[in-house]
């Protein structure tokens, strides 16, 4: 008889099966999973562009796309001052998926394609365009917005125009310097660092190569402290102008290849190390006997200029506005897809008020800069205008500063996953401040709010009368609005350095009104109840997720 016998190999244990993550977000269309930004895109008059909205929303959403963001940020740009044969060349090389990025949002439009079919809604089309792609890669939409941005400057120099125009509305990209290409990609450069936001105080002059004047060509010599975008084709900047053409501080248009296609004298001295926008190169430069064209009437510089900083403080706005989105999508993902303590984590109820409280601020955020846009629009009526320039002041301050806090929170809710560059959280809690600081810091846009209010005082009437169509819809908005009142009057009646020392809680009032009152409007009751509450009631705190009782955090999520 014969034994059989069994034996029994050892098996390893398995340390590495992966649980309780989150699977990648990727492959989602970003445009059709933003309820907040389609509402406001048909309400808005822009509809018609609903299908390449679309079509942007997958391409961002896509592995490959978000894959390019990550290169773009992690392979930064680097500056080469000399060739191999000594020859001075000032370029920046970027990771060619920070080229794939730019070129994509360049096809897409979302520089100039309210200017080049302007009807109702174009700027609205085009700010959602220029959203969708800084969600997820916002270092390229500092060039993107500068190029939409400098169209109006431009046209106040029918000659300049002429040249320039063409090539800014062009949806073609190209990367190489050269004066023959059909497209241009234009930069700013304003501050020195003697002055920094003073402008008045640059000592950048401009002397004119023959009778001087608009249009006439200059010499300028100077250092700037900051220039973004170094490698674009054209920059508007400022200079102290000399002689019988003009004095005074005067803009120019200064390109970085001549029409002979010589290289233009733009050293470029150093990349600026920045905490974040680090897929965006910005720089120090210095101009010694360099080709730039006078744009506008001399001494009026700020003047010219003025008409391209109202463009890109809208799009701080769009910006941050657009971060606040990914924050949200991305900690409402992750929240989904993880549990801790027997539940989802989106479920227990102290996430789910966190969750939200960052969605009610990404829902104001949205309806006010879409709502901004619509009055950027060429239909614009007198009282729009003025709206328009008093709110984008007003959100520029709100939204930009609101935004930093409101990443910090949503990565947190990531946990140590946040924390971490492999996730998109930590790229959009250092780009954040940027939008802050960017075009007028928050002491600067407060003064730039009670100007409006002394010299426009058309703009006060305008704004009062937007955020009081929400008047008798709830009655603590109904009291912000009268405190609002209150403290606009007063400001007012007060000596000037008192109005200044009051000007940020003005500002504060007036930005938490308009978001309201637009929530009121246009947002389902439960989130319009809820932000007010939560942002003007007696028991508001000062953190995200501290909500008051009555809140249905489970909708306000959903719509999320």
């Amino acid at each position: 008889m014969t034994q059989t016998s069994s034996v029994t190999h050892p098996a390893p244990h398995i340390t590495h099966t992966v649980s309780n993550q989150a699977i990648p977000r990727v492959d989602v269309n970003e445009y059709e999973l933003n309820t907040v930004l389609g509402e406001a895109i048909r309400r808005h008059d822009a509809g018609w562009a609903e299908d390449e909205l679309r079509e942007i929303g997958r391409l961002v959403g896509s592995a490959c796309f978000q894959h390019d963001a990550a290169l773009a940020n992690s392979h930064l740009p680097e500056l080469t001052s000399f060739d191999r044969y000594g020859n001075r060349i000032d370029e920046v090389e970027y990771h060619p998926a920070y080229h794939r990025i730019i070129a994509a949002a360049i096809a897409h439009g979302s520089h100039t394609r309210c200017w080049a079919d302007p009807r109702p809604g174009s700027h609205v089309a085009r700010a959602a365009a220029f959203m969708l792609f800084g969600q997820i890669e916002p270092g390229h939409a500092c060039p993107v917005s500068m190029t939409h941005a400098v169209i109006p400057s431009l046209e106040l120099q029918p000659d300049v125009a002429a040249r320039w125009v063409p090539k800014a509305l062009s949806r073609s990209y190209s990367p190489e310097l050269s004066a023959d290409k059909p497209s241009a990609i234009f930069g700013m450069s304003m501050t020195e660092k003697q002055g920094g936001s003073d402008v008045r105080a640059n000592t950048t002059v401009a002397r004119p190569v023959g009778a001087g004047g608009p249009g006439a060509d200059y010499l300028l010599t100077g250092h700037k402290w900051f220039c973004s975008a170094p490698m674009s084709d054209a920059f508007l900047m400022l200079a102290q102008s000399e002689g019988a053409g003009g004095e005074g501080l005067s803009c120019f248009l200064l390109p970085r290849v001549l029409p002979d296609g010589t290289r233009n004298v733009f050293r470029i001295q150093r990349l600026k190390d920045k905490l974040g926008n680090k897929s965006n190169a910005s720089s120090e430069i210095e101009l010694d006997g360099t080709v730039a064209t006078m744009v506008g009437e001399p001494g009026r510089g700020v003047r010219t200029i003025i008409e391209m900083v109202a463009q890109t403080r809208l799009d701080c706005v769009l910006g941050s506005t657009a971060g606040m989105r990914q924050s949200v999508a991305e900690a409402v993902w992750h929240t989904r897809h993880r549990e801790a303590f027997g539940a989802t984590l989106s479920e227990q109820p102290a996430m789910t008020a966190v969750l939200a409280d960052l969605a009610l601020e990404s829902e104001a955020a949205t309806v006010t800069a879409i709502r901004l846009a619509r009055a950027h629009d060429e239909d614009a009526t007198d009282t729009e205008r003025a709206f328009r320039r008093l709110a984008t002041a007003v959100a520029k301050y709100w939204i930009c500063k609101r935004g930093p806090h409101h990443s910090y929170e949503a990565l947190e809710c990531l946990g140590g996953n946040g924390y971490t560059e492999a996730f998109p959280l930590a790229m959009r809690y250092r780009e954040q401040p940027v939008m802050a600081v960017w075009e007028g810091s928050g002491n600067v846009i407060a003064l730039d709010v009670l100007r409006a209010m002394t010299r426009e005082p058309e703009s006060i009437g305008a704004f009062d009368a937007e955020v009081s169509l929400a008047r008798g819809a709830n009655r603590t908005l109904d009291r912000h609005l009268d405190r609002m009142r209150d403290q606009l009057g007063e400001l007012a009646r007060v000596d000037a350095p008192t109005a200044q020392r009051r000007a940020r809680s003005a500002v504060e009032s007036m930005a938490l009104a308009l978001e309201a009152s637009l929530l009121v409007r246009f947002s389902p009751n439960a989130v319009a109840d809820a932000f007010i509450a939560a942002r003007m009631g007696d028991n508001r705190s000062f953190e995200y997720g501290a909500l008051p009782d009555g809140v249905d955090l489970a909708a306000i999520v959903e719509r999320h």
